[in-house]
């Protein structure tokens, strides 16, 4: 056992890593983690931080390993904002905590999981802060991509980039960690396309497998105008719900904590000017809580259904890649034979163009009508 044996399909930045914890010559101050949804990311920063306080470099088994990893370890700091940016004044918080010795460990790590929502002025917070490293202080931060962090970030940073992991590799992953059954399991990390997190969800819940069969159903259903708009709203509308269904319990809870935390009579009608305050600026945070889990799951939407019309062309094209949804064939092979290839790239381009609109603050119900009205279907495909 050890830190990276949840780190499937990553065999050379494994080896990186762990040479880097083996000889302090090969270590920088900071590091930059890429890769695409699932791949990993967060559990390879993670992974680091524990096999650098690990006195056998991850053994995985530890107390240093296990609080690392969980992210309770006194030196071990992560930042993984559920809002939809980081903004400056927690950065600086970061930098001034960055400043400190460790305190019980090797090395004290601040990892932050969302490098890419950087506000202007938190990025420059984060720049002077890795201008002017401190000793035994190491930044992994992680962001999908190299063009998603300003550069004097990136070249200020060592690069390791995180591939996605081969689907039986996924599989095997929930096999042996989450006790997932052989077919269901290859089912979960084929149609995550190998996002070992959504695979997980997908092989445990009955709910996301029927929302992702409903999602890639809407390729062959959205045939006028009028069907257009309804697809467009009912995957707003699941997102809005499952948003709601995911935050109400939490919040509570965060509204709770705080009036105990403030002492203040939870029963109260009316709070004092103070607690008022502290209570408004939590609804501020939830707000963007769920505004950003929102998005979330209309992205992961429209990556599904974009699956669809990915296997379609494959077929068209006449290629031996293997299809994301075999379980779907009879649609798939509906579009590949009434599509041309440059129909199915264009409904593609139109799936690519809503995500960045939404990720761009347009309206998510504004661009999901404008792509579906792009994804219409000759009536005779409807299945």
């Amino acid at each position: 056992m050890s830190v990276w044996d949840d780190l499937v399909g990553q065999e050379p930045t494994i080896e990186t890593l762990s040479r880097a914890v083996r000889d302090e010559a090969s270590m920088t101050h900071a590091w930059l983690f890429t890769g695409p949804p699932g791949s990993g990311r967060s559990n390879a920063a993670r992974a680091f931080a524990a096999a650098l306080q690990c006195a056998e470099g991850g053994c995985g088994q530890c107390r240093e390993c296990r609080t690392a990893l969980d992210g309770t370890h006194a030196d071990v700091k992560v930042v993984a904002t559920e809002g939809l940016s980081i903004k400056v004044e927690d950065t600086r918080a970061l930098v001034q905590e960055a400043g400190l010795r460790p305190s019980v460990g090797a090395w004290r790590v601040i990892i932050v999981e969302d490098v890419d929502r950087l506000t202007e002025r938190a990025a420059d917070a984060l720049l002077k802060a890795l201008e002017e490293p401190t000793p035994r202080t190491v930044w992994l931060l992680c962001a999908p991509s190299l063009e998603d962090v300003i550069i004097t970030i990136r070249s200020r940073s060592r690069h390791v980039r995180l591939r996605t992991p081969p689907v039986a590799a996924v599989a095997e992953l929930l096999q042996r960690r989450d006790g997932i059954d052989g077919p269901m399991a290859l089912y979960a990390a084929r149609a995550a396309q190998s996002h070992i997190g959504l695979a997980r969800r997908l092989a445990r819940d009955d709910k996301a497998r029927n929302r992702r069969h409903d999602t890639i159903s809407l390729a062959t259903r959205i045939t006028g105008v009028g069907e257009a708009v309804l697809a467009a709203d009912n995957l707003n509308k699941i997102a809005e719900e499952e948003s709601v269904a995911a935050s109400a319990e939490r919040d509570a809870a965060d509204k709770a904590r705080l009036l105990e935390t403030l002492g203040a009579d939870p029963g109260a009608r009316t709070q004092p000017p103070h607690i008022r305050s502290q209570l408004a600026a939590l609804e501020r945070d939830q707000k963007a809580r769920a505004k950003r889990h929102i998005r979330d799951v209309i992205d992961r939407s429209l990556i599904d259904l974009a699956s669809i019309y990915r296997d379609a062309l494959v077929l068209r094209i006449g290629s031996d890649v293997e299809l994301v949804n075999p379980d779907a064939i009879d649609k798939v092979r509906g579009l590949a034979t009434l599509s041309s290839a440059e129909q199915l790239l264009g409904h593609l381009d139109a799936i690519s163009e809503a995500r960045e609109r939404i990720n761009a603050n347009v309206p998510p119900l504004l661009a999901l009508e404008a792509m579906a009205l792009q994804l219409r279907v000759p009536r005779n495909l409807g299945i």
